[in-house]
């Protein structure tokens, strides 16, 4: 698989992105990471690598410019702006879909942490254009209002032993009014780093995203 490192320009950011795209891609999927992590986050890109190897596109963002970056370390403020992170998730969908690498592909949606209430809350402003969702150890519950309006199938995945965060996704999926699945790995905590838990875990997005995107 080739990686080509792209740069997606918006209002407001150039976000830096690694891109890959398999022959007859039957999708993309772009990466919303959680708090205090990157387009470089181990986890992300292990799942990442197991959709290219099912035939998915991806796209691994980061959602902050370097100077935000450095301003979140030292707080810590950014990585709960909701809002924002949103907001360049739907910059980012809407460039998946007019670039020539992947125009026309069905995209999908993978958030982990506080990146998944990102992704939910995009897939809420973008019904038309994101077809499926996972959330690894997310906080869905984050995306507030925005549950109640999207339309893409949902599929949640929660450490066994995460218990506030399994909590907090019990909660959001009551309020989701798509299709959804809460997938419980057993054995597991938040960052998935038992033996077998992420397996598991790309196990169960490619699956998900086999059944819901559709070229």
């Amino acid at each position: 698989m080739i990686t080509t490192g792209v740069s997606v320009g918006l209002p407001d950011a150039s976000l830096d992105g690694d891109l890959v795209v398999p022959d007859r891609a039957g999708g993309v999927v772009l990466f919303a990471h959680g708090s205090g992590s990157s387009r470089f986050s181990p986890r992300n890109r292990a799942v990442a690598s197991g959709l290219n190897t099912a035939g998915f596109g991806t796209l691994l963002l980061d959602l902050l410019t370097e100077d935000e970056e450095r301003l979140d370390a030292e707080t810590a403020a950014l990585r709960f702006d909701i809002a924002l992170l949103a907001r360049r998730l739907v910059g980012a969908v809407d460039w998946a879909g007019r670039s020539p690498q992947t125009a026309g592909l069905p995209i999908g949606l993978f958030g982990a942490s506080t990146g998944a209430a990102g992704a939910l809350a995009a897939a809420a402003h973008r019904p038309d254009a994101v077809e499926a969702v996972v959330s690894r150890g997310g906080r869905p519950d984050l995306a507030g209002d925005a549950l109640e309006r999207v339309r893409a199938p949902v599929l949640l995945i929660v450490g066994g032993d995460d218990t506030g965060v399994l909590e907090l996704n019990e909660q959001a999926r009551q309020r989701l009014r798509a299709v959804n699945r809460l997938e419980i790995v057993p054995g597991a905590t938040h960052l998935f780093e038992e033996p077998g838990a992420l397996e598991r875990v790309t196990e169960l997005a490619t699956g998900w995203f086999t059944a819901h995107l559709k070229r």
